[in-house]
């Protein structure tokens, strides 16, 4: 098996803030504390949470149109990211990291849907980081959370 990478982008709040989720890379706390333990296996495993959630999300706010140009933005950037993982979790973790730097969504060939159109990118960011963590803590109460 083709070893996994971290997805952290640098932005942890589990260790800085203690959040059971992180604000940055979408892993559980202890998740993020044993990554270096995992298998393989086990990491392809969250990876594929986080990615079925992020696209799930991001989704049902954005189109791609040209997604060649988020691959040019991210190259320009210097923006690391995973090739196993879909656009859709490039998009979200660019945007997390480097919504400052970017002048409008066409430069990363993306466009909102109805109805979030006009509305402003950072609340459209924090309107998704809000779905993510309640999906997140919706999947850990039911599978990780002992009663």
């Amino acid at each position: 098996m083709k070893p996994v990478r971290t997805p952290c982008i640098g932005i942890c709040s589990t260790t800085s803030f203690g959040d059971r989720i992180c604000r940055g890379c979408k892993r559980y706390a202890f998740e993020v504390i044993h990554w270096n333990g995992y298998s393989e296996a086990e990491k392809a495993a969250v990876m594929r949470r986080i990615d079925q959630f992020t696209a799930q999300i991001m989704a049902s706010r954005f189109r791609f149109y040209a997604p060649e140009r988020l691959e040019q933005v991210m190259a320009d950037f210097r923006f690391f990211h995973d090739p196993e993982q879909s656009p859709w979790v490039w998009l979200h973790n660019l945007l997390q990291k480097h919504n400052h730097r970017i002048q409008s969504l066409d430069e990363l060939g993306v466009e909102l849907v109805p109805p979030h159109r006009g509305k402003d990118i950072r609340t459209v960011l924090h309107e998704i980081n809000e779905d993510l963590l309640r999906l997140g803590e919706a999947h850990y109460e039911r599978y990780f959370q002992r009663v």
